[in-house]
């Protein structure tokens, strides 16, 4: 850009705006540049923890959706009520995902009543995989992201400087550290005598901290990095809930990995192709940006719909041909709305596809769940 070629100065951001950014604390330098067409202020790049914002010309439009604010997706309002922007961070639109995972892990245990206890148990589970440790991950992953953010979305949280800094920090480390706490809570309530769901949810965040933060930041290679995340989303809460209520067993830890390839692809991948900006001038090697939208889109929807081929194989192979038989039902409908929506345009019907499709998806898990829940 022009603008951030020729700064002419170097001041406090206090001494510019009469609302400062509240990322930035009062020493942060910012520089500032002036072109015949605008003025642009962004953060000098003497921390690698500042935020670079980028001009307002971005910035949504003012008819943005409360309800969108609230569910962390993209069409928001900005908001400055600190509550209702924590909130969005974590993004409660990618909870149902994980409470899922664990009803489904719940119902594979075959252990799972309808008792007062048995349910206060799966709800504390919920929270946990949910609320709790997603939204870590998913304030965590907005933190390391902030810098594309400010590419693609400058007016998220974070790069707008709706949020400080050390609020941020400090919303991270309650999230989980309340998850870590309701996973050691559960092992005592279940009586284990290995802390199974702490490990779990160490394991969980560790994996979501590699992901987003460097060194290793996993998301930078498009493959590893988005089966991390479909791990994460899919195999992660099943066998907490499993766990929770049973005994894990190597046949459905591996039929749960398997699972998480269609997972990733039809939740992850589909957010990375209005991301390819970004993306790109920060050297993320997401699938868009790897093979182009139109090589990644087939690559996408082919892994989706073998990997959930793979596994009807094997539920018919183990001698549940009915549970086969649902489960190919399921996945008609994720193939018609791949051909209406998603190759279409990724990125214009992402959200109309994933309404339409995961459904169907996360039904075939269940399916799958009760599935292994039975024998043969």
């Amino acid at each position: 850009m022009a603008s951030v070629l020729n700064p002419v100065s170097s001041v406090r951001l206090s001494n510019i705006i009469n609302n400062p950014l509240r990322n930035s604390s009062p020493l942060t330098p910012i520089s500032l540049s002036l072109t015949r067409r605008r003025l642009t202020i962004r953060a000098t790049e003497t921390d690698a923890n500042e935020v670079k914002p980028q001009g307002p010309d971005k910035a949504p439009a003012k008819s943005g959706s409360g309800f969108n604010q609230i569910l962390g997706i993209k069409g928001a309002s900005q908001e400055t009520d600190i509550w209702k922007i924590r909130v969005q961070l974590t993004k409660p639109v990618t909870w149902p995902p994980l409470v899922w995972g664990v009803v489904c892990g719940a119902a594979a245990s075959g252990n799972f009543h309808w008792s007062a206890e048995d349910v206060a148990k799966s709800i504390v589970c919920m929270m946990m995989s949910g609320p709790c440790l997603t939204g870590y991950t998913q304030t965590l992953n907005d933190w390391y992201d902030r810098e594309i953010d400010a590419i693609n979305e400058p007016y998220r949280p974070i790069p707008s400087g709706a949020i400080s800094e050390n609020e941020v920090i400090t919303q991270i480390w309650v999230l989980l550290l309340g998850g870590l706490g309701l996973a050691g809570l559960l092992d005592v309530w279940a009586g284990h005598d290995f802390p199974i769901v702490f490990y779990l949810a160490v394991g969980g965040s560790l994996l979501s901290y590699i992901y987003s933060a460097p060194p290793l930041k996993l998301k930078q290679n498009g493959w590893i990095g988005n089966f991390a995340l479909g791990a994460s989303y899919i195999s992660l809460p099943w066998w907490a809930g499993q766990a929770l209520f049973g005994t894990l067993t190597p046949d459905i830890i591996v039929l749960t990995l398997l699972y998480s390839i269609a997972g990733v692809l039809g939740i992850a991948i589909v957010n990375d192709f209005k991301s390819v900006e970004g993306d790109r001038a920060m050297g993320l090697q997401s699938l868009p940006v790897a093979f182009g939208s139109e090589t990644a889109k087939w690559i996408c929807v082919g892994a989706i719909d073998i990997t959930q081929l793979s596994v009807a194989g094997y539920l018919l192979g183990a001698g549940k041909p009915y549970y086969a038989l649902a489960l190919l039902g399921l996945i008609i409908p994720q193939v018609f709305f791949q051909f209406k929506y998603f190759l279409k345009d990724p990125v214009k019907y992402d959200v109309k596809y994933q309404a339409s499709a995961q459904p169907f998806l996360i039904l075939g898990l269940l399916v799958t769940a009760l599935a292994t829940s039975h024998p043969s």
